[in-house]
C-alpha cells in the first residue's frame, strides 16, 4: 500500500495493513494464527475450570497459573479478532481511539503476564529455599495483594502511553504497518517531536519487563544455590523438576519480548519478520503455557483426561 504524503490533523481512523510485503499470503497465514488462538483459548479455559475445581491445586503456584491463563485469554481477545479480520476480510480501518484502547489492553496484559511470572518465581523461591514458611508467607491475602499490585502497576504505567499519544495532533500518515496497534508503530506515524513518547516507552518497558526479569534471574540464582546444597540427588532432581515448567515459560516470554522490543527501536529487521515474530510473541506463549504446565503436572493431566473421557462417554 502506498504511503500517504499529506499531514493529518487529529485523525479519527487509522489503517492496519497486516504484514507488509506479505499481503498476498496473509490470508493463509491467518489460519495458522487462528489455530494457535483456538489452542490458547481451549487450553487456558480448561486450566480455569480445573484449578478452582480441584482442591489439590489450591496452592499459590496454581492460583498464579489461573491468573496467567486469564491474562493469556485476554491477550488473544485483544489481538485475534481484528488481526484475523484484516487477514481474511481486508477489514483494515480502525477508529483511532479504538486503536489506542487496543494498544492499552495489549501492553497492559503483557505487563501483567510479566508480573505474574515474577510472582511465580517468588513462589518457587519460597517453596525451595524456605519450605516450612511457604504457607505462612504466601497467605491468601498476600496472593490477592500481589495480583492486584501486578495489575495496577501494568495499567498505570501503560496508561501513560496512550495519554502521551493523544497529545500529538499532526500525523504524516494513518497507515500502520502492523497487524495490531503496537505503541511504537503508532508513535512513528506522528509528524511532531516524539522523543517524549519514545523515552516513556523505553522507561515503561524497562520498569516492567526489565525489573521483573532481573528479579526472576536473582530468584533462580538463589534457588539453584539452595538446590546444589542438597545432599541427596533425588531431592535435587525433585526441586529442579518443580521449576522446569516455569523456566521454560520464562525463557519463551522474555526472549521473544526483548527481541520485539529492541528490534522496533534499534534494529534493522525486515518488517515482515519483525511483525510475524512480534505476533508470535503475543500469541504463542498463551498457547504453550497450558500445554507446558499440563504436561508437567499429574493432577492437571488426570483432570484433562477425565474431561475428555466423560465427553467421549456422553457421545456414546
Amino acid at each position: 500500500m502506498a504511503s500517504i504524503n499529506m499531514s493529518y490533523l487529529d485523525p479519527t481512523t487509522v489503517m492496519l495493513i497486516g504484514i507488509p510485503g506479505l499481503e498476498h499470503v496473509q490470508f493463509w497465514i491467518g489460519f495458522s494464527f487462528f489455530v494457535v488462538c483456538v489452542v490458547a483459548f481451549l487450553g487456558n479455559i480448561i486450566l480455569l475450570i480445573i484449578i478452582p475445581a480441584e482442591r489439590s491445586l489450591h496452592q499459590p503456584m496454581y492460583i498464579f497459573l489461573a491468573v496467567l491463563a486469564a491474562t493469556d485469554i485476554g491477550l488473544c481477545v485483544a489481538i485475534a479478532p481484528k488481526m484475523l479480520a484484516i487477514f481474511w476480510f481486508g477489514s483494515r480501518s480502525m477508529a483511532f481511539d479504538a486503536c489506542l484502547a487496543q494498544l492499552f489492553f495489549i501492553h497492559s496484559l503483557q505487563g501483567m503476564e510479566s508480573g505474574i511470572l515474577l510472582a511465580m518465581a517468588f513462589d518457587r523461591y519460597v517453596a525451595i529455599c524456605d519450605p516450612l514458611r511457604h504457607t505462612t508467607i504466601l497467605t491468601p491475602f498476600i496472593l490477592v495483594t500481589l495480583v492486584l499490585v501486578v495489575a495496577i502497576r501494568a495499567m498505570v504505567l501503560v496508561g501513560i502511553l496512550p495519554v502521551l499519544i493523544k497529545r500529538l495532533h499532526f500525523f504524516h500518515s494513518i497507515v500502520i504497518a502492523h497487524s495490531y496497534c503496537e505503541h511504537m508503530a503508532v508513535v512513528k506515524l506522528a509528524a511532531e517531536d516524539i522523543r517524549v513518547n519514545k523515552t516513556c516507552g523505553l522507561l515503561v518497558g524497562f520498569t516492567i519487563l526489565g525489573f521483573d526479569m532481573i528479579f526472576i534471574i536473582i530468584s533462580y540464582i538463589l534457588i539453584f544455590q539452595a538446590v546444589f546444597r542438597l545432599h541427596q540427588k533425588e531431592a535435587r532432581l525433585k526441586a529442579f523438576n518443580t521449576c522446569t515448567a516455569h523456566i521454560f515459560v520464562f525463557l519463551e516470554f522474555y526472549i521473544l519480548a526483548f527481541f520485539s522490543f529492541f528490534s522496533h527501536r534499534f534494529g534493522h529487521v525486515a518488517p515482515p519478520t519483525h511483525i510475524l515474530l512480534s505476533t508470535i510473541y503475543l500469541l504463542v506463549p498463551p498457547a504453550l503455557n497450558p500445554i507446558v504446565y499440563g504436561v508437567k503436572n499429574k493432577v492437571i493431566r488426570k483432570c484433562v483426561a477425565q474431561i475428555f473421557f466423560l465427553n467421549c462417554q456422553s457421545r456414546q
